[in-house]
């Protein structure tokens, strides 16, 4: 009865914050979790131009064990290297997205082999899905019919998009081989031609405006 109870506390959090927030996922690790610093400003401006969201300019940052999670329907996370989660936040981070909350995590090389292991602690239960390119996701603002856009070259790979679902709903999406992070930064960072930051700013605005309707 009282883990009901406190279900039902957590869903009613998230359903009262508010409805444009996000955050950048402070993790444990050793691994960059602030790298991109400009990439997310960047995003919520152009989402706040061009898509009409109302997002908060200046994305806080929180840790997966804090119960601040909760008041943040969208929460970014990126980095290059080891991540690690700890029981505690683990299992904080699988009520978040039981309830109504969404992780995106953006691999900006390097990642991969340390995140996968950590999902299993959070959804030991669920695997990652790949996201075919029909996916809503792909077209809900934007057009991209053959699925993730490939925005960096690291290791010649496709882009490809990871989900895990919860009763047909997307909680979590993992994009790998793509590096949207890279793309919405300042153009000086990394020199991208306008078309490629273009492409990646659009990306990212589809995920945020699912997330947001969905």
């Amino acid at each position: 009865m009282f883990k009901k109870f406190l279900l039902i506390l957590i869903i009613v959090a998230i359903s009262n914050a508010s409805a444009q927030e996000i955050a950048l996922l402070q993790y444990g690790g050793g691994g960059d979790w602030y790298s991109n610093p400009t990439s997310l400003p960047n995003l919520v401006k152009f989402c706040n131009e061009q898509i009409d969201t109302a997002i908060k300019t200046k994305p806080e940052n929180v840790t997966p064990g804090s119960v601040d999670l909760f008041d943040y329907p969208f929460v970014h996370m990126t980095g290059h290297g080891n991540v690690y989660f700890s029981a505690e936040e683990a299992e904080n981070l699988r009520k978040y997205l039981m309830s109504g909350g969404f992780l995106h995590i953006d691999d900006n090389y390097g990642m991969d082999e340390y995140i996968r292991k950590e999902l299993v602690k959070i959804f030991p239960d669920r695997e990652l899905r790949e996201l075919p390119g029909n996916h809503p996701l792909f077209n809900y603002v934007y057009k991209f019919p053959d699925g993730l856009p490939k925005i960096h070259e690291h290791d010649r790979g496709r882009a490809q998009a990871f989900g895990i679902f919860v009763e047909d709903r997307l909680v979590l999406l993992y994009t790998f081989e793509s590096d949207l992070g890279d793309g919405w930064e300042n153009p000086e960072v990394h020199n991208d031609p306008a078309d490629v930051r273009l492409k990646a700013l659009q990306m990212g605005a589809n995920i945020i405006k699912y997330v947001f309707e969905n």
